[in-house]
């Protein structure tokens, strides 16, 4: 299969490394208190996704993979997954964090569950010995993606800037 398209149990998913523009998409598709309830409640600025997309294209050439703006079968924008080097000070420092981010009009398809699954598949493939996943303990559906791709709870780290509980999922590829 191309890079640019992953076909895995579930939905068909694609996933793109993100452009400009995708900036302003996923500003609109997360400006949303339940996309962000995890993620400290708020939306963030566009600024914040145009630094994000930037970065990512900076991870996807360094590295062979980022965070990807993920595709529905139409070839509509529906959120981000993908991977990156963990991007903190406290955590999993120095280990590859793996991740999902969708629009609430996309949940309950299986659309996260298949892309994280294409997103491991190329990591592997890139050579990434393991990965992480840091999610909030309370947000059953993560809880879910992280476990059906057959990780195992590992450590909890506490956030310093929010103060909440992050639960680390480890798997070894």
């Amino acid at each position: 299969m191309s890079p640019a398209g992953s076909v895995v149990d579930g939905p068909a998913v694609r996933l793109r490394v993100p452009t400009h523009e995708d900036a302003f998409v996923w500003h609109r598709l997360f400006d949303d208190p339940e996309v962000m309830d995890f993620l400290g409640g708020a939306s963030a600025e566009l600024s914040v996704y145009e630094e994000l997309t930037a970065r990512q294209r900076r991870h996807d050439a360094e590295h062979g993979f980022c965070l990807w703006t993920l595709l529905d079968p139409a070839g509509d924008p529906i959120g981000f997954t993908g991977a990156q080097p963990w991007p903190r000070p406290w955590g999993p420092t120095g280990e590859t964090e793996i991740g999902w981010r969708l629009a609430r009009a996309a949940w309950g398809r299986g659309y996260a569950s298949a892309a994280a699954r294409a997103t491991v598949e190329r990591v592997r493939a890139a050579g990434v010995p393991a990965v992480v996943a840091m999610v909030d303990p309370r947000n059953a559906r993560s809880v879910a993606v992280a476990r059906g791709l057959g990780m195992e709870p590992a450590e909890t780290y506490v956030s310093p800037r929010s103060g909440q509980s992050a639960l680390c999922f480890r798997l070894v590829l």
